[in-house]
């Protein structure tokens, strides 16, 4: 967006016996900048670059003369004497607005891409309800080295741009803005806390070469230790339905072959990013890293915008039903 300034017009003064009227074509200011946001890059995490706002370029300054004698140009900020409501600017910050105004959701985007210099942390074990796992890995990637943290943080800020297109406040778990993890403990508490509408953590498989498609993984009934999902299982479930739906009709990627029995839906009760949630929470494998065809798309920026597309399309389904 840009942003215009209007320049005051110069004031007419009087002087004593005669009358100097003095003018001055005021430079009008330039653009104050123009917000630049890549939402199609080339690999991972790098496309996503924070907002550059460009400087206001210095115009012409002309301070006021002291002596009366001489003409003078007065540039002048006071406001017009019109002080009606629809010409006294408004000092409260614009609300999002759109379908999704109001709505919560927390992307997660799975693993770091600093994990693997933190093999001591991430190795910990941490809770998960129904038992204790590692509190993160490293994730996988493809053949030609393009890792799964920088899949999942590429396509986690195009689904940030599109859901605040549509309104909604829209929250990470990471962003590549710590040295590891977070846990998969936290990353759960970070959704529970924000009270989001949905939560969806962004993921690819590393299975076998020729295993491919994407599936959708959904929280089971667990009731053990910290962990009580019998409140999400139901909700969970219609997200990660209208997720997969429209999943493939915007990227075309069938449901996994090996993974939930083409339905392109799994249920598990192993993975506390599940097992500890409160609020609604669904993984989306996007596909399979380590198969060349599925690797030939998850590393095309024009697929992962598709991706991105598709489960934003599920979740405002889910949140708008």
């Amino acid at each position: 967006m840009s942003y215009d300034s209007e320049s005051p017009t110069p004031a007419r003064r009087r002087l004593r016996g005669n009358l100097v009227i003095a003018t001055a074509a005021l430079v009008p200011t330039a653009l104050a900048g123009w917000l630049v946001w890549q939402a199609m890059g080339g690999s991972g995490g790098q496309d996503d670059k924070p907002p550059r706002v460009l400087p206001l370029p210095s115009g012409p300054s002309v301070a006021p003369s002291g002596n009366a004698r001489q003409p003078t140009v007065t540039v002048t900020a006071t406001p017009s004497p019109d002080t009606s409501p629809a010409a006294t600017p408004s000092t409260q910050s614009a609300r999002p607005t759109g379908p999704l105004a109001g709505r919560v959701v927390v992307i997660d985007p799975g693993h770091n891409p600093s994990n693997f210099q933190h093999a001591a942390e991430i190795n910990r074990q941490v809770d998960i309800g129904t038992n204790k796992k590692e509190c993160d890995t490293t994730g996988t990637d493809t053949r030609g080295g393009y890792t799964e943290a920088a899949f999942t943080l590429d396509v986690s800020h195009r689904i940030r741009a599109l859901l605040e297109k549509l309104g909604a406040t829209v929250t990470y778990t990471q962003d590549n803005d710590r040295p590891f993890g977070p846990c998969v403990d936290e990353r759960a508490a970070i959704g529970n806390k924000a009270k989001a509408d949905a939560v969806v953590s962004v993921h690819a498989d590393g299975a076998a070469e020729g295993q491919h498609g994407f599936h959708v993984i959904l929280p089971a009934l667990v009731n053990a230790g910290k962990a009580n999902t019998a409140p999400i299982v139901g909700p969970s479930r219609e997200l990660g339905e209208r997720i997969a739906g429209k999943f493939v009709l915007a990227t075309r990627m069938p449901p996994s072959n090996y993974v939930g029995d083409g339905t392109g839906l799994d249920v598990r009760r192993d993975l506390g990013g599940l097992n500890l949630s409160t609020v609604p929470k669904v993984f989306i494998e996007c596909g399979n890293m380590r198969d060349s065809g599925d690797a030939a798309l998850l590393t095309n920026a024009e697929w992962r915008q598709k991706a991105a597309q598709g489960i934003t399309d599920g979740i405002s389904g889910f949140l708008q039903k």
